[in-house]
């Protein structure tokens, strides 16, 4: 039997219908509105904090106030905030160098320095092909003044941010070696930064030293491995010792020569959604591998051993790793500067996150006191063993 309801009836559904229809709509808007207030809210009863601190500090404080430091620093502690270790704001200032360090190129003299116990500065390497390198000075001098300043006046951090400069512009360096001072000159220039080191070993294995992952780190690396397989090297050893990182754009085309075709390693981000973070082709270099790792061993360069192990192409040796498993972008600001901010997890697709945990080496060796490299040792050892088989 078929069942007709009236006009009135349908009306009068159509009309609750509606009506719920709004109570549960207008119900979770009020939640997200709710919601929305408290966050305003929260963040008034901040920047009210700040304002009330702010008054106080320019009523009262003695000192002068510098309103650029005092901002860099406000926008500094909000970042420190997130304790977040790997997070940070930068200055403009700041933000060129790192630019420039990721290039793979650094503005300067091309010394790297040390704090000494005497107060003054030690020059603890000197890059080659610098403006210091073939000026006379050596490693373990001490650097007493910049440009007729003390540096025990100045502090390490400030006279180390004094040698800093633009390209083409000088400084004045009093340099002592065995109690006899000596002043020195130089021109600041831009440096290409040798991030990749590689030689051929007896038996014919190929050693490539990986010590950052730089913006020009891909065509040094790339060249290292052509030169030593075209020179017949039968395996390789990759040292990754003290690497710290950097970019994994440059990472990807390190590894992109040496593992199979397809995704290697993936990047889950905030709210869920993952991408590919390193592809790679179908070219790939069939040889027996060892990668050497130690405690500083971090971030990309991590994730160079761990892709090169979970791919079947390398066994890890050394130290259990620093244990960074998670990306940084870097976004420009309106102030010339920037935020480098945490904002995903990475892993190979066939293993889980290393991060706050490490590596775990299939062979730990621990180097010795006596200045015998044990690991290298060991990987030698490794490659000779899988190429024997």
């Amino acid at each position: 039997m078929n069942k007709k309801i009236s006009l009135g009836l349908a009306l009068s559904l159509i009309a609750v219908s509606i009506a719920v229809t709004f109570i549960l709509t207008s119900f979770f808007s009020l939640q997200s509105f709710n919601t929305k207030v408290m966050d305003v809210n929260e963040k008034a009863k901040k920047y009210t904090a700040l304002q009330s601190l702010d008054a106080i500090v320019r009523e009262y404080y003695y000192g002068d106030i510098n309103e650029e430091t005092l901002e860099d620093g406000i926008l500094k502690g909000y970042v420190q905030g997130l304790d977040d270790k790997y997070s940070r704001y930068l200055t403009e200032e700041e933000y060129l160098t790192e630019l420039n360090e990721n290039s793979g190129t650094l503005v300067g003299l091309g010394l790297t320095l040390t704090e000494d116990e005497s107060g003054y500065i030690r020059i603890s390497e000197i890059l080659s092909s610098s403006p210091a390198s073939d000026s006379g000075i050596m490693q373990d001098d001490l650097i007493i003044s910049i440009d007729g300043v003390d540096v025990k006046e100045m502090g390490f951090s400030e006279a180390a941010d004094n040698m800093k400069g633009t390209e083409g512009s000088t400084v004045t360096l009093t340099i002592r070696r065995n109690g006899k001072d000596t002043e020195y000159t130089f021109t600041r220039r831009s440096i290409i930064v040798n991030s990749v080191e590689a030689e051929m070993l007896g038996n014919l294995i190929g050693y490539i030293k990986i010590n950052s992952f730089k913006e020009n780190t891909p065509e040094q690396f790339i060249e290292a491995l052509e030169r030593l397989t075209v020179n017949g090297a039968k395996s390789l050893i990759f040292d990754v010792r003290g690497n710290s990182g950097g970019l994994v754009s440059a990472l990807e085309e390190c590894l992109d020569p040496l593992l199979p075709e397809g995704i290697i390693a993936t990047s889950e981000y905030k709210d869920g959604h993952s991408e590919t973070l390193i592809y790679s082709d179908s070219s790939e270099l069939i040889l027996p591998m060892a990668v050497i790792v130690d405690k500083h061993t971090a971030s990309a360069a991590e994730l160079f051993a761990a892709s090169l192990r979970d791919f079947g192409k390398a066994p890890i040796i050394g130290e259990q790793t620093y244990g960074k498993g998670v990306m940084q972008d870097i976004t420009e600001l309106d102030d010339g500067g920037a935020i480098v901010l945490t904002v995903a997890e990475y892993k190979t697709v066939n293993s889980e996150c290393y991060n706050g945990i490490g590596l775990t080496p299939d062979y730990p060796v621990e180097n010795s006191d006596d200045g015998n490299d044990m690991q290298y040792n060991k990987a030698v050892e490794v490659v000779q063993l899988m190429t024997a088989q």
